[in-house]
């Protein structure tokens, strides 16, 4: 069983299509990247699954029911856009008038839950304005599993946080899925960030979906790179595209795609007279992945 399973979603606005047929699979238990640049149709498929939009077709089931059975929907936390909370208000103020919304009769200990779920018990009398960007994006979150849902959908909830900021964030979605049983459907652009705790991935483009894959797939499909650093970077990359295939210079080093033989390349540079100073050996990330894999998609 999906968490999350899509089949031929389309959603226009003024006759232009958001969405134009996009299937998607989110597994429970599962940290999902959804990834796709500005206009891709993220934000929209987000707000469908949470019933703010209607959908012109196709559908959208969650763990198994149709998204709009009332049984279902109480299973789904949001935190799209932003947290929606009064900002002269405590922090426990806004949890609080959430609990009567959504008829949570034990609200001070759901309140007490969610807050040490997201780091913030120590925080509770604090007024919303006076929180940083990183706190608020906490206390949506709180907000958002007030009532243990088993589906977590949020909406680039790492834009524009600090480093330590990111990392107690990470450190959160981990522990949702690991210890509360919950599935997150997370979208960002901070690939690099996302790359540290999604296990599967969505990459959409122009409404549709373009590939769906785990993390383990994606480190299987990544093009293995070894880089070098030299003292004459030109004429080391002018030898070495003697020899081998795929060679660039990229990020202040000399990379060669598609070879995993380090010693043989170390071997031939130093045979032309070049003497790497650094050498590392690695995979493309997840940023560098969805470039290549939205330039084949341009080019085909």
């Amino acid at each position: 069983m999906y968490a999350i399973e899509i089949k031929g979603l389309k959603k226009s606005f003024r006759g232009m299509y958001a969405l134009n047929g996009l299937s998607m699979k989110v597994p429970v238990g599962s940290i999902y990247g959804f990834i796709g640049e500005n206009g891709s149709g993220k934000s929209t498929t987000e707000k469908l699954i949470c019933g703010h939009l209607s959908k012109d077709a196709g559908t959208i089931k969650l763990f198994g029911k149709d998204y709009t059975d009332a049984g279902v929907r109480v299973r789904v936390g949001a935190l799209i856009e932003n947290a929606g909370c009064f900002p002269g208000s405590s922090i426990y103020m806004n949890l609080k008038m959430q609990c009567l919304n959504l008829g949570i009769s034990n609200a001070d200990e759901e309140i007490d839950r969610v807050l040490k779920i997201v780091r913030m018990e120590q925080n509770k009398e604090l007024k919303f304005k006076k929180c940083s960007l990183g706190m608020k994006q906490r206390v949506g979150i709180a907000m958002a599993l007030l009532g243990s849902p088993a589906l977590l959908i949020l909406d680039e909830p790492i834009n524009g946080l600090d480093t330590d900021g990111m990392r107690i964030m990470r450190e959160i979605l981990v522990d949702i899925t690991e210890n509360y049983n919950c599935t997150v459907l997370i979208s960002s652009h901070i690939l690099g960030e996302l790359e540290k705790i999604a296990t599967h991935y969505g990459i959409i483009r122009q409404g549709k979906m373009v590939q769906e894959l785990s993390a383990e797939e994606m480190e299987s499909r990544a093009r293995v790179f070894v880089s070098f650093k030299v003292g004459d970077m030109q004429g080391a990359k002018k030898a070495l595209e003697k020899m081998f295939k795929n060679v660039r210079e990229e990020s202040g080093y000399l990379r060669v795609y598609d070879e995993e033989n380090t010693e043989a390349i170390v071997e031939y540079l130093v045979s032309k007279g070049y003497v790497p100073s650094e050498i590392k050996k690695n995979r493309v990330g997840l940023e560098e992945y969805y470039i290549e894999l939205m330039s084949k998609k341009e080019n085909a």
